[in-house]
């Protein structure tokens, strides 16, 4: 006989927790249900199959537009006749930027209770014009606990668990996947923990599930855990594309495609930098049965195109996580888009990368601009607010390709810009920003706000800023028993 637990949430209440006894079968978590279901005995949907191409090419056509009409993509190399730009001076061709805290009718925000109004202007933007729209109601995720090792890292007694959550098959559709996650949490803790949860690139996941976390040496891109565990905290390692593949091909798969029953986006349908949110916020719902985590108290992570997705999960599920840590984000980050330096919107657009966004997205590589969104990526900052957020990278004196010493590419003056600008909300709510609006030196750390900043001198690689950020954690993040700072 085993124990299942089951936490259920419907448009975001939480309607508590229930026990049932299961036979035969690996104890699970199921978190986050769903108003629809499969009819017994109805006819499956078949999905249908788009290359990226395929599907850009149709996201065109219903915006009346063609690949003649979006404007040429940049290129990182500072060599090339096609480079991006990389000069300062010409970076501000769209200085202002959407205020977060006036409404739509130019009246000010005043009030917390104003911001909450506010906010959902600004999400509204996103929503339709950037990042598309989730689903009204989305599936089950049943948690499994697939293995459970006792072992040492870093020097401490540590229980890994490898996890599956299973979505699916759902609303008629034969599709099913699942969320791919691995917990390690300090073994003699006194209670409950805290926890930092990577987004990760799937060759860190591959690595870290190989074999003993002993022999586990991260990627330039992964977490050190032995540095979290050493603190008495856990960490986590969660794999986006084991539930949406990072590729338009995909689109039609994972819970996109399973929320679609397996057809094509419409143009404001969510992209990929929201399903990966969607993810990190389910591991968080398993968080909240497992004795030995502290849901209250976890972290998020992500470098490159996973700081964009913890950024987005940070702005959309801001009063769930309690600290994040944004690194080398850029373009679709946070980067302004305003800023034209290094990868801009073009870039995104490409038949690579469109698939992090909506369809509406693509309207901004051309015909309109950056200066036409009505967000900013400020504003998805201050979203955040007034939640802990730590955004760095690599300097900006290398375009981190032909000259890898650098980060450029990212833009670590435009993220600092958007920090600067979200600084106000944080204010607005109680929080403290920066206390500077000047561009600091590579290597000074800016962390005696609840907004802190720094650029490294290691290139494209959040590995320099970890210590940084885990001691600016540290003042929000407590281990059980731990004065608190």
């Amino acid at each position: 006989m085993n124990v299942t637990l089951c936490t259920r949430r419907c448009a975001g209440i939480e309607l508590g927790l229930s026990l049932i006894v299961a036979f035969g079968v690996q104890p699970y978590v199921a978190a986050q249900v769903s108003s629809g279901s499969t009819a017994t005995g109805a006819k499956q949907a078949a999905s249908q199959h788009l290359t990226a191409e395929q599907d850009r090419v149709r996201l065109l056509g219903l915006l009346g537009l063609k690949e003649s009409d979006l404007r040429p993509a940049p290129v990182p190399d500072a060599q090339s006749p096609k480079a991006t730009n990389y000069d300062e001076a010409k970076a501000n061709v769209y200085p202002k930027l959407p205020d977060p805290l006036v409404f739509k009718n130019g009246q000010p925000v005043k009030t917390a209770a104003d911001w909450i109004k506010r906010r959902r202007e600004i999400r509204e933007g996103f929503d339709r014009e950037v990042l598309g729209r989730s689903p009204g109601s989305l599936p089950w995720v049943e948690w499994h606990v697939v293995s459970t090792v006792h072992e040492k890292y870093g020097g401490v007694d540590v229980i890994t668990k490898r996890l599956a959550g299973r979505v699916g098959p759902w609303m008629n559709t034969p599709n099913a996947f699942s969320i791919d996650l691995l917990l390690t949490v300090p073994a003699h803790a006194a209670g409950p923990v805290p926890v930092i949860m990577e987004l990760a690139f799937a060759k860190d996941f591959e690595l870290a599930t190989s074999g003993p976390l002993e022999r586990y040496v991260p990627t330039p891109w992964g977490v050190d855990g032995r540095l979290v565990v050493q603190r008495g905290w856990g960490f986590a390692i969660l794999n986006p594309v084991s539930y949406q593949k990072d590729d338009g091909s995909g689109l039609t798969e994972g819970i996109i495609g399973l929320s679609n029953r397996g057809q094509p986006r419409k143009l404001d349908d969510w992209g990929v930098l929201k399903a990966w949110a969607w993810g990190a916020e389910q591991a968080r719902h398993y968080f909240e049965v497992d004795k030995a985590v502290d849901a209250k108290q976890v972290g998020l992570v992500g470098h490159s195109r996973f700081g964009k997705a913890v950024l987005v999960t940070m702005a959309y599920e801001n009063r769930e996580f309690a600290v994040g840590y944004i690194s080398s984000s850029g373009e679709g980050g946070a980067k302004l888009y305003r800023h034209i330096y290094g990868e801009t919107i073009p870039n995104l657009a490409s038949a690579s990368l469109y698939h992090w966004f909506d369809g509406n997205f693509l309207r901004y590589a051309g015909p309109l601009n950056a200066g036409d969104l009505p967000v900013d990526n400020h504003e998805l900052i201050a979203l955040c607010a007034p939640r802990p957020m730590f955004i760095g990278g690599g300097s900006d004196e290398g375009d981190g390709y032909a000259n890898p010493s650098g980060d450029a590419w990212a833009d670590p003056r435009g993220m600092f810009l958007a920090e600067v600008a979200a600084g106000p909300v944080y204010r607005l709510l109680g929080a403290k920003d920066m206390g500077t609006k000047e561009f600091p030196p590579v290597g000074t750390l800016l962390d005696q706000g609840d907004l802190a900043f720094r650029q490294h001198d290691g290139g494209h690689t959040p590995q320099p800023n970890w210590p940084y950020f885990l001691e600016f954690a540290s003042r929000y993040l407590h281990a059980p028993g731990a004065t608190p700072r």
